[in-house]
């Protein structure tokens, strides 16, 4: 899929039916929190508390109506999926906060076809919608534990807010969002343990995109496949202070690239692996990419903190790679691409594995002194004055005065 921007979306019109949608909600007031015993939950763990709980989400999704919904500490047994779709707009817009307060309450599934545990299905605007301290544990034979899809043109969900969840062995995803999902934030979440990723980000159906998703202080740890996966185009993910660790494959894949990675951790990852030769980064991403601050340690069978296919640019500032036991020829980084693909590393440690496909940039980074891009067509490339200097197809340095227009132009030096 081709990278969409969300602004793309709203040129075509999509910011003309938010502001109509609102316009239309000018004056809501959401009205009073409502309690579980109000759907009559009984939250004991034997009960089947499924019909009760769905209709907490609904009220929470009821359009102008929609309100805050308390789940009070207890363990809330299901036997089918929460399914809540919401009313097309304009009936089902939210534009005030609504949202499920769930600190101390557990959703315990008894699901066993592979459906998800809660799915919330988007065909209007919404805005504000916050699920806050849930924990959802499944059994490994449900699908997804928390699914939110808004596959509709013309409808959104956004300016969200998922905080100190835990969703942990669920068969499927734990998270996955898909669609336009946007502008909104996950914080101090666990996603562990879970039959695939622990999260999913992907486009949708319809052109609907997925971006300006940022997640705060996550742990993505044991599960199936990947910690985190951007998939179906989107990258307009931020991940800031989370930890991948643990997980059978990559602690997070990227598949069209990543907005950025802040103070995030790798560690452990590939646990599916044979043994550290058949393992791989803790970070998988094609691309673009910007990283900063992030650390891999192994002492398994995690070679890398990132192995990347550029495209675009990479930049990687302030991060480390390293390992020990019989992870410890663990590296930084491995590195393909084409040109005129750049990669520029500042102030990084480890290793760093490079195909002649890619130019890499290194400033202040031990064992790689300074280091330009050595393709005639690198973007940073070694210029002393008015020449610029690189590496032929042929391994020879070459120079020419201002920029080459080929792989053969100026002359070879030192013949």
């Amino acid at each position: 899929m081709s990278r969409i921007s969300r602004r793309e979306i709203f040129a075509g019109g999509a910011g003309a039916a938010l502001a109509a949608a609102a316009q239309a909600a000018s004056g809501q007031v959401p009205p009073a929190a409502a309690e579980r015993q109000d759907f009559g939950a009984v939250g004991d763990g034997v009960a089947d508390d499924t019909d009760a709980v769905e209709r907490a989400f609904a009220a929470a999704l009821a359009g102008r109506r929609a309100s805050f919904v308390s789940l009070s500490p207890g363990r809330y047994r299901v036997t089918r999926t929460i399914r809540i779709r919401t009313a097309p707009r304009p009936d089902g817009n939210i534009t005030h906060p609504s949202g499920i307060a769930g600190a101390g309450a557990t959703i315990v599934s008894a699901i066993a076809d592979g459906s998800p545990v809660i799915a919330i299905e988007c065909a209007a605007t919404l805005r504000y919608f916050r699920l806050d301290g849930l924990k959802i544990k499944g059994s490994g034979r449900e699908g997804n534990g928390l699914s939110v899809s808004c596959e509709k043109r013309g409808a959104y969900f956004y300016n969200f807010c998922l905080r100190d969840l835990v969703i942990e062995g669920c068969g499927g995803d734990g998270l996955r969002l898909v669609g336009n999902v946007f502008e909104g934030q996950i914080f101090n979440s666990y996603l562990r343990d879970n039959g695939r990723n622990g999260a999913t980000f992907s486009h949708g159906a319809e052109d609907t995109v997925l971006s300006a998703v940022h997640v705060f202080g996550c742990v993505f740890g044991g599960n199936g496949r990947n910690g985190a996966d951007l998939v179906g185009g989107a990258a307009d993910v931020g991940f800031h202070g989370c930890y991948f660790l643990l997980n059978k494959r990559f602690g997070l894949s990227a598949e069209t690239g990543c907005t950025l990675l802040s103070h995030c951790g790798f560690e452990n990852n590939h646990m599916a692996a044979a043994d550290f030769e058949r393992g791989d980064a803790g970070l998988r991403l094609m691309v673009f990419g910007t990283l900063i601050g992030c650390t891999s340690y192994s002492i398994h069978k995690q070679t890398h903190l990132v192995r990347a296919f550029v495209t675009d640019r990479l930049v990687m500032i302030g991060c480390r790679g390293q390992g020990g036991g019989q992870a410890r020829r663990a590296r930084l980084a491995k590195l393909d691409g084409k040109a005129p693909s750049a990669v520029s590393v500042i102030g990084c440690r480890g290793g760093i594995d490079a195909t002649h496909r890619v130019a890499v940039s290194a400033l202040g980074t031990p064992g790689q002194d300074r280091r330009f891009g050595g393709l005639w067509n690198s973007p940073d490339l070694a210029r002393l004055g008015e020449y610029s200097l690189w590496v032929d197809g042929k391994g020879r340095l070459r120079m020419t005065r201002g920029a080459p227009r080929s792989d053969e132009d100026g002359k070879v030096v030192g013949r």
